[in-house]
């Protein structure tokens, strides 16, 4: 193990390569764990967090600092289970709202979204002013390796959207851009899957973005002690095999810390808030003619040292 900062302050803490946090079924309960991606291999951590008088992934958040230690002696002790024999579902199954989301956030994207004409007839490639802030519905949550539901009769638009999410560990309001950090527990990976034609028709995006199972996440969730520099991740998006999305998270036109700031200005961020920071170019509406998803197609998200979700569209 190796010191690292630890987000929520200045001490220097211990940081293995094993706290990728999962949650997971094997059986009928959902479980935390820990896994070993190496070894591909799951260490249960439920009962320890349960006698820390907490419970699910979002306890572990909340209370971070206190079990922390306690997690990774019992990761350095304990014995694993076979990572196969597990199904994992998104970290957070049951957030506690609606995921924030971040609309034309990556240049290039802006461009061809604004050229596709499904925000405005005018088709105009000017770049926001300002964060674009949405919302998903938390029933679009899905695991990371779980089926996405089409939809047919409701859309015939179906597109993907990989990005970076960040998870909020200390909660607050008026949160400066200095201090943005602090507020960040870790990140994880979503596909901001998205019904093109509900977005187009209705205006406000809610529905096109929150069908059921439209927000595959996971299959970790990592912490920001581990990710180290958010800015050198790379966001990368294949459908069937074929590289559609591929860009730098650096590359966002407003970063972590100016959208917390503005996200929080006037709403009070909770820890387990998850906040999808935007999308790059390559979605299926910048195609010309447009590849939207069909049945049988394989979306899967892979950003640097979060790991890869792979969904197939039902």
């Amino acid at each position: 193990m190796v010191n690292q900062l630890c987000s929520f302050g200045p001490q220097l803490v211990q940081i293995g390569s094993l706290m990728k946090l999962v949650t997971f079924t094997a059986g009928a309960d959902e479980r935390v764990g820990a896994v070993d991606v190496d070894r591909s291999v799951v260490f249960d951590l439920s009962d320890e967090i349960t006698v820390a008088g907490t419970s699910g992934l979002l306890g572990v958040i909340e209370n971070w600092d206190d079990l922390r230690a306690e997690l990774e002696a019992s990761v350095a002790s304990g014995a694993g289970q076979d990572l196969d024999s597990v199904t994992l579902l998104a970290p957070l199954p049951h957030p506690v709202r609606n995921i924030f989301c971040v609309g034309k956030n990556y240049s290039e994207h802006a461009r061809e979204f604004g050229r596709s004409g499904y925000d405005s007839p005018t088709k105009s490639e000017e770049l926001p002013a300002t964060p674009i802030i949405f919302s998903k519905a938390t029933t679009a949550v899905t695991g990371p390796y779980t089926d996405v539901d089409p939809h047919h009769g409701v859309t015939a638009e179906l597109d993907y959207e990989g990005e970076l999410a960040v998870i909020i560990g200390r909660g607050g309001r008026g949160i400066s851009r200095e201090d943005a950090f602090t507020h960040v527990w870790g990140y994880t990976v979503i596909n901001d899957v998205t019904a093109r034609d509900l977005q187009r028709e209705h205006k406000q995006w809610l529905l096109g973005k929150s069908l059921d199972t439209h927000c595959p996440m996971g299959p970790y969730a990592v912490s920001a002690d581990e990710v180290g520099d958010v800015e050198t991740l790379e966001v990368e998006t294949r459908v069937n095999g074929e590289v559609r999305q591929a860009a730098p998270v650096k590359d966002l036109i407003f970063d972590i810390p100016e959208l917390i700031a503005t996200i929080s200005a006037g709403i009070t961020l909770q820890a387990g808030d998850v906040i999808a920071t935007g999308t790059p170019a390559g979605v299926g509406i910048g195609f010309d003619p447009p590849k939207f998803l069909v049945s049988g197609d394989v979306v899967e998200v892979s950003i640097t040292r979060l790991g890869s979700l792979r969904n197939r569209i039902a």
